[in-house]
């Protein structure tokens, strides 16, 4: 699959979030990842539809097609398909671990569906990667986190690497996401096991050189690739 290089904003500079998506995409950027905590599923509060609507709002002129990546973790994920849909939202991924709409977890991924955006699922480190494989035909990505849900700066977890192999040689056409701890010293290991899609926050915004960092992301999901 091709590399996805998703730049996480909620490490961004809060105050300049337009300037600093859109120098996010001119530097190569594939998707805006946004980090939508209800402050009860993870333990921290950060972007909502207003925010996602503003963003949007914001990039329509100059970036129209900017995919925003919104990895929702909250509890009830099926309250926030609409109000997501309206505000702009591009993808939609949800815990399976979040508390489902009736019909259980195949009737989320179908409000999704039905919204227009593309539909992910996430699983926490502590959730065996198996519970994921009755879904996955009818996702369009599936997410890997490598640190527990909430703050950025965490330490990436190399041992769930062994998720992400599963999931490639089951599924060797997905979407496969990584996000927590990705760096340019991480991210061999995650290209290795067969992630493309690359959650990076801290090691993009804390660095000197953002589209140094993007390129040694990409460089290395291709390099895997070939």
């Amino acid at each position: 699959r091709p590399a996805l290089i998703c730049p996480s904003l909620l490490s961004c500079d809060l105050a300049r979030l337009h300037e600093e998506a859109t120098q996010m995409i001119d530097m190569g950027a594939d998707w805006l990842h946004m980090d939508i905590i209800d402050g009860n599923f993870a333990p921290n509060i950060t972007f909502g539809p207003p925010v996602i609507s503003a963003l949007r709002s914001s990039l329509e002129k100059t970036k129209p097609h900017a995919y925003l990546d919104c990895h929702l973790m909250v509890t009830k994920p099926s309250f926030w398909v609409e109000p997501l849909r309206k505000a702009g939202a591009s993808g939609f991924t949800f815990h399976l671990e979040s508390e489902m709409p009736e019909g259980g977890v195949s009737a989320m991924i179908q409000m999704v569906r039905d919204a227009g955006m593309k539909v992910g699922m996430v699983i926490k480190p502590g959730t065996p990667v198996e519970e994921l494989f009755p879904y996955v035909k009818d996702l369009d990505l599936v997410l890997i986190m490598t640190v527990e849900p909430g703050f950025s700066g965490q330490k990436f977890m190399p041992d769930m690497m062994p998720k992400v192999k599963a999931l490639r040689e089951k599924f060797p056409d997905l979407d496969i996401q990584v996000d927590g701890g990705l760096s340019p010293k991480t991210i061999d290991a995650a290209a290795e096991a067969g992630a493309n899609a690359i959650v990076a926050a801290s090691a993009i915004f804390g660095s000197d050189d953002r589209k140094g960092v993007i390129d040694a992301l990409r460089a290395g999901v291709d390099s895997r690739a070939e």
